[in-house]
């Protein structure tokens, strides 16, 4: 009799298994769809928030460079700095000669003097009073000196120091004296590249400079070159440029890596008065570049020409056209113009 009952009772406790199972089942279905559903909602927060990481380490990373850079050119030649860098998602990639700088002046009153350079072996002398009767110019392949003709304006001085880094030009009177100076000097940089959901974010640092771009977004500019102009004391206008060049030896990469920030020594270019000064600033990282610097050195002139005050103006004004694409000078209402120029070379090595 029990034994029956055994027997009947089987099925019914095997389907109320079978039924907890599929119950199971159910359950832990609906729960791996909850969570699918809940992690594909998080899904944009979570790379939104895994992307202002980036982002943050990326710009962190940037000011350690920016720093370094510039005990490493504050420093003696062959002194620097030795830092590490974890980079994971971040690569630190070279910008070889990609702001180029031209930057002339008179140093003396009595001449106005007009440097040509034809190419990368030969430059022209003008000179309005016909004072100058030499002219040196200095490279890293060394210094040569000629003599300057009367009439030497159509006729190029050819040398063998020609270089497409930099060049320094300049031109001395009868007596030795300095008369005028004319540097041209291509810039290098570094660019600190991070991957992102939604494209690229880049950062090129270029000459004290900053920009950065998101994706295929246009390039925004942070920070300007290095260019500071005001009034002494004594009523005289300075204008202060400093301009960095970063050269690099090998590849830098990623992950963990130690990096060597060493001094080539800087160069003190341009030191007291000067007369006629025009610079030409053209970066290449993007088209789009230059005329934000531009605009930036132009905000006080633009504002005094539409107010009509130009006379009053001291300041960063264009040389010729409005926009700046000839070149800028200094306006100082009559005041003396002081100018400072130097130049830090650094290395970046690992």
């Amino acid at each position: 009799m029990d034994g029956r009952r055994q027997r009947a009772d089987r099925p019914f406790r095997d389907e109320q298994a079978v039924s907890e199972v599929l119950g199971v089942i159910m359950l832990l279905a609906m729960v791996m769809t909850i969570m699918a559903g809940v992690i594909a909602f998080l899904q944009p927060y979570l790379t939104d928030f895994e992307d202002n990481v980036n982002w943050k380490s990326a710009n962190g990373i940037a000011d350690r460079l920016d720093d370094r850079l510039a005990v490493a050119g504050a420093s003696p030649v062959d002194v620097g700095v030795r830092t590490t860098f974890a980079i994971q998602s971040t690569e630190i990639q070279p910008l070889d000669f990609i702001e180029t700088w031209m930057i002339e002046a008179d140093l003396t009153s009595t001449d106005e003097t007009v440097v040509e350079r034809v190419d990368e072996s030969s430059f022209t002398v003008s000179t309005q009073n016909r004072t100058a009767r030499s002219a040196s110019i200095t490279t890293s392949l060394g210094t040569e000196t000629y003599d300057v003709g009367l009439a030497n304006a159509t006729e190029p001085i050819e040398h063998s120091v020609g270089s497409e880094h930099w060049s320094i030009i300049t031109v001395y009177d009868a007596d030795q004296q300095p008369i005028h100076r004319s540097v041209t000097w291509v810039l290098s940089g570094l660019e600190v590249s991070t991957e992102l959901g939604q494209g690229d974010h880049r950062i090129a640092m270029v000459n004290h400079g900053r920009a950065e771009r998101f994706g295929d977004d246009t390039w925004d500019l942070q920070q300007t070159p290095l260019v500071h102009l005001d009034t002494l004391v004594n009523g005289e206008v300075r204008l202060t440029m400093a301009l960095r060049d970063v050269t690099t030896s090998g590849n830098i990469g990623s992950g963990r890596v130690p990096l060597d920030f060493v001094s080539l020594g800087g160069m003190t270019v341009f030191s007291g008065e000067v007369w006629n000064l025009r610079f030409t600033m053209r970066n290449v990282v993007d088209q789009i570049v230059t005329p934000q610097i531009h605009d930036a050195w132009l905000t006080d002139y633009t504002l005094n020409r539409a107010a009509g005050t130009l006379d009053q103006h001291v300041g960063i004004s264009p040389w010729q056209r409005a926009s700046g694409m000839d070149g800028f000078t200094v306006d100082t209402a009559g005041a003396p113009l002081q100018f400072e120029l130097d130049v830090s070379r650094i290395e970046v090595r690992r």
